[in-house]
């Protein structure tokens, strides 16, 4: 019984310690950072890593991901471009991982360009990519995503696929199991 006893302790003073560093830790970098000092008490701040175009498309590349615009462009700023400016980490790599698991071609329509519907998880904040339709990539989704109703799909990760009528408008939460 004291072995349970002293084990129980060791547990408890354990937790006690790491909850405390982790407070601390939670302390310190709110004081270092600007945006963890504007949320709300009990909020979660998750930071991204942004890249560049150039980055971006490095990337996309390499992966054998093309990407096209109306405009011929990728001017953030121009509505008819397709740009990756200020795209997240995760919405890049989300975009490999849906290539190597699909193994389909993609190609990217839209990006973190202006000229999207607005809100956290958007385009222009960098969580969104738009695919060209193609058989091989509506398959792919209605076949092994779950349908969340209005023409939306989920993948295990929780990314959401969203079927517009002329291409799919991919919300990534994270890089899809990459």
């Amino acid at each position: 019984m004291r072995h349970i006893l002293a084990r129980s302790l060791i547990i408890s003073a354990a937790t006690l310690l790491f909850s405390a560093g982790m407070a601390q830790a939670s302390v310190a970098d709110k004081e270092s950072d600007p945006v963890a000092n504007s949320a709300e008490p009990g909020t979660v701040v998750v930071q991204v890593t942004k890249l560049t175009h150039a980055q971006a498309t490095t990337r996309l590349r390499n992966a054998g991901i093309t990407w096209s615009s109306s405009g011929n462009c990728s001017d953030r700023n121009n509505p008819t471009c397709t740009s990756f400016e200020q795209v997240n980490l995760a919405t890049i790599q989300g975009a490999e991982t849906l290539k190597s698991a699909s193994g389909c071609a993609l190609n990217i329509t839209g990006g973190t360009e202006t000229g999207h519907a607005s809100g956290t998880y958007s385009h222009w904040n960098g969580y969104k990519l738009d695919y060209a339709l193609s058989t091989c990539i509506n398959n792919y989704v209605r076949n092994n995503f779950t349908p969340i109703g209005g023409d939306k799909w989920q993948s295990r990760s929780g990314n959401i696929y969203y079927y517009e009528s002329n291409h799919w408008d991919v919300t990534y939460y994270n890089c899809g199991g990459c």
